[in-house]
C-alpha cells in the first residue's frame, strides 16, 4: 500500500505540473505570443509521457496491494479504498478526490487551449485568404472558411 501510495503522489505532481504547462500555452496562445509555443508543446509531451510511464507502475503497485486485499487484478482506486484498512482507506480516497479534481481541471484547460488553437488557426487562414484575393465569406459547421471572390485594389501585373 505504501508503495502505492507513493506513486498516487508522484502521479498527482505530475497532473499539477501538466496542469501548469496548459496553463503556460493557454497565456501564450491568449496573448498571441507564439514565439515559445512549440517548447510549451514540448514540454507537454514530455510531461505525457513520463505520465504514461508512471500508470504503468500504478496498475502494478494497485494490482499487488489487490491481491494483499484479495481482490481481483486490476482494481478501481474506489474499490482498493473501500477494501483497505484505515489509515489507509482514507489515504485513497484523498489520493481518489484530488486525481479527480486535477482531471476536471486539466479538461477544461485542454478544451480552453483547443478553442484558442483554433481561432488562431481561422485568423491566420482568413489573413492568407486575404492576401490571395479571397475573402471570408462564412464558415462551415466544421469551421472551415466559405471564401468568396473579391476585387483586388492592386494591379499585379505592373
Amino acid at each position: 500500500m505504501d508503495r502505492l501510495s507513493q506513486i498516487l503522489w508522484r502521479e498527482r505532481e505530475l497532473l499539477e505540473l501538466l496542469s501548469f504547462k496548459l496553463e503556460v500555452e493557454r497565456v501564450l496562445l491568449a496573448s498571441g505570443r507564439t514565439r515559445w509555443l512549440n517548447q510549451a508543446t514540448r514540454e507537454i509531451e514530455d510531461v505525457l509521457s513520463t505520465m504514461r510511464e508512471s500508470e504503468l507502475m500504478r496498475a502494478v503497485a494497485a494490482d499487488a496491494a489487490a491481491e494483499e486485499l484479495g481482490l481481483e487484478p486490476n482494481p478501481s482506486l474506489g474499490a482498493l479504498a473501500e477494501a483497505a484498512p484505515e489509515p489507509w482507506r482514507a489515504i485513497l480516497i484523498e489520493h481518489r478526490d484530488a486525481l479527480i479534481a486535477l482531471a476536471r481541471e486539466i479538461a477544461e484547460l485542454s478544451e480552453e487551449n483547443k478553442e484558442l488553437l483554433s481561432a488562431g488557426y481561422r485568423a491566420a487562414q482568413e489573413t492568407l485568404l486575404a492576401m490571395g484575393g479571397g475573402v471570408t465569406e462564412g464558415y462551415t459547421p466544421s469551421g472551415s472558411a466559405v471564401v468568396g471572390a473579391r476585387t483586388r485594389l492592386v494591379d499585379q501585373a505592373l
